[in-house]
């Protein structure tokens, strides 16, 4: 049986990996979204291929809109835990551009994470 987590949890992922790009612009931004995804369990080599795929295709601008969805999305949480692949292409889908889910879900397809059945995504 497979667990599901609520879209709140994925703020911390999002918060921590995008939402500190705003802070630290000379940081790589894949480093930091790899970083957050292999804390909720990526593999790491998926979890740098999701981040290089983010940072090459979406703007610093939209990056930071999903870090901000998923703020936004974490209010109440108290019980971090692992994330969907769902629960990740949720969140990406609370931002108004049309183009940050296109690309979050083609990052989890190339990166075989909707593929990969041990995967924990």
């Amino acid at each position: 049986m497979i667990q599901h987590c609520s879209v709140a949890r994925i703020a911390g992922l999002l918060t921590v990996g995008i939402g500190a790009l705003s802070l630290a612009a000379c940081v790589n931004p894949s480093a930091k979204i790899a970083t957050s995804l292999e804390g909720y369990g990526f593999q790491p080599t998926q979890s740098q291929c999701v981040g290089d795929r983010l940072e090459a295709n979406l703007s610093l601008g939209q990056l930071q809109q999903l870090g901000r969805a998923a703020k936004a999305s974490r209010e109440g949480d108290t019980t971090p835990g692992r994330l969907t692949v769902g629960d990740f292409i949720r969140v990406s889908g609370k931002v108004k551009d049309p183009k940050v889910p296109l690309e979050v879900g083609k990052a989890a397809a190339a990166c075989g994470i909707l593929t990969d059945p041990a995967s924990p995504l």
